[in-house]
């Protein structure tokens, strides 16, 4: 009973609500970078964040929901936007590299331990500034803006391209991550946009 009352009773006085859970936030993240995701725990970031482990339980249930929470509130905003260099090739490679870059800065150890642990398709649905939604939505009006610029240039004809071909990138992009366990690296990107899309989309 008295670890419950004092959960929330650092040293440096009382803290609770949004203002504790944002300490611990806090300090998740810090031990993240310090300590890496294989040998980061529950304890290490009661100490950091000067509480203790019953308040960081109350909250998440396991190491993988509180760094998945951090990731969500540090990590800096993936920008969806359309890029628009004047070449379909280029345009593609800009955005899916937006999603890559971030998985990469936090690298293998990191996201093969939330993969393990988080299962994958849970992981994905909570980092929407990485990963946006499969289907639908914005990602949906990108890449028509994408293509629909290509159409103007005479790269592509929008009528001859199937939905399921212009979500292919993104299904092949979620595949490799969720089988390697690592973040996507630029060569595959590339090998994505080279290899398999533009081949299905450009006008022979």
């Amino acid at each position: 009973m008295n670890d419950i009352k004092q959960e929330d009773q650092p040293r440096g006085g009382r803290r609770r609500g949004e203002v504790l859970e944002q300490a611990i936030l806090q300090a998740a993240w810090e031990e993240l970078g310090e300590a890496g995701y294989a040998r980061l725990t529950m304890e290490g970031i009661a100490v950091r964040a000067q509480t203790n482990k019953t308040a960081l339980y109350r909250r998440w249930p396991n190491k993988a929901k509180i760094v998945a929470a951090a990731i969500k509130k540090h990590m800096p905003k993936t920008t969806l936007a359309a890029p628009d260099s004047g070449d379909l090739r280029t345009d593609m490679l800009q955005l899916f590299q937006s999603f890559a870059r971030p998985l990469q800065g936090l690298g293998a150890e990191t996201i093969h331990g939330l993969l393990v642990d988080y299962h994958g398709d849970d992981l994905i649905a909570l980092l929407p500034k990485i990963m946006p939604p499969k289907t639908g939505g914005k990602l949906n009006a990108i890449m028509g803006t994408i293509l629909e610029n290509a159409e103007k240039r005479g790269e592509v004809r929008l009528d001859r391209i199937p939905e399921r071909v212009i979500l292919l990138p993104l299904d092949l992009f979620r595949y490799e991550l969720l089988t390697t366990h690592e973040p996507v690296s630029d060569e595959t990107v590339t090998g994505i946009i080279d290899d398999i899309f533009l081949p299905l989309v450009r006008l022979r």
